[in-house]
């Protein structure tokens, strides 16, 4: 049997807080809520998390500030829920690590069937092939999510983390921006190569700090992206 699915809600409005748990727990999964800022940070940093759903505007601390924490120390994925819902903020938040971005009012469906496609992907990023992923000195394990890079471990967004499953499932295999885009944010590719091109830089940007001398990916002119042999 699959363990139960914790997420933590990070909202400050009651009422919204409330229903948010609500549609979380008739799915199925458990919820955490979390008030404000300040003390999000303070589950986040003693607990694990299959998902986190984040509210931009918060007391204590703001949405934003803990976007970008989690997006530079952990792979969880994080579905932004606000009503700062201007096209600017949505690419930003997206940019910045969000999985998925949903604009208030919401519809409940809507925001059940979003936790459910993100949870879906993410766990099946961990699926492929063997349990523990190498590649030249990288090694990645699927069931703790961790990553390391000559012995010493990488974070990584969950964004970073899915696509360096994807490439490193398949070593050989030459993947387009259309091929990654649809296998790791599951939705059609509109030809929009900007956000694939962000985090494949910030992946490749991360594996070089952590060693300087090693090349990990190829850039396959005209086609797409590989593992480099």
């Amino acid at each position: 049997m699959n363990r139960k699915r914790n997420i933590l809600v990070v909202e400050d409005d009651d009422g919204i807080s409330r229903l948010l748990c609500d549609i979380i727990r008739k799915n199925g999964w458990g919820a955490q809520p979390a008030y404000s800022g300040t003390e999000a940070v303070l589950y986040i940093d003693r607990g694990e998390w299959d998902l986190i759903l984040l509210d931009l505007m918060l007391p204590g601390m703001a949405g934003e500030e803990i976007l970008d924490r989690v997006a530079g120390s952990s792979a969880t994925p994080v579905i932004v829920i606000s009503a700062k819902g201007a096209r600017e903020t949505r690419i930003s938040a997206l940019l910045g690590g969000a999985d998925d971005f949903i604009g208030k009012p919401f519809d409940v469906d809507e925001v059940a069937a979003r936790i459910e496609s993100v949870l879906r992907r993410y766990e099946k990023a961990g699926e492929h092939g063997p349990k523990v992923l190498s590649h030249k000195d990288i090694v990645l394990d699927p069931d703790s999510k961790a990553v390391e890079v000559a012995g010493r471990p990488l974070a990584l967004t969950a964004r970073e983390y899915t696509i360096l499953v994807t490439l490193m499932s398949r070593p050989d295999k030459v993947f387009s921006k259309a091929n990654l885009f649809e296998s790791v944010w599951g939705e059609p590719f509109h030809g929009d190569e900007n956000t694939v091109n962000v985090h494949m830089s910030n992946l490749r940007g991360k594996l070089a700090k952590a060693n300087p001398d090693g090349v990990y990916i190829d850039t396959v002119w005209g086609m797409g992206y590989r593992m480099k042999s």
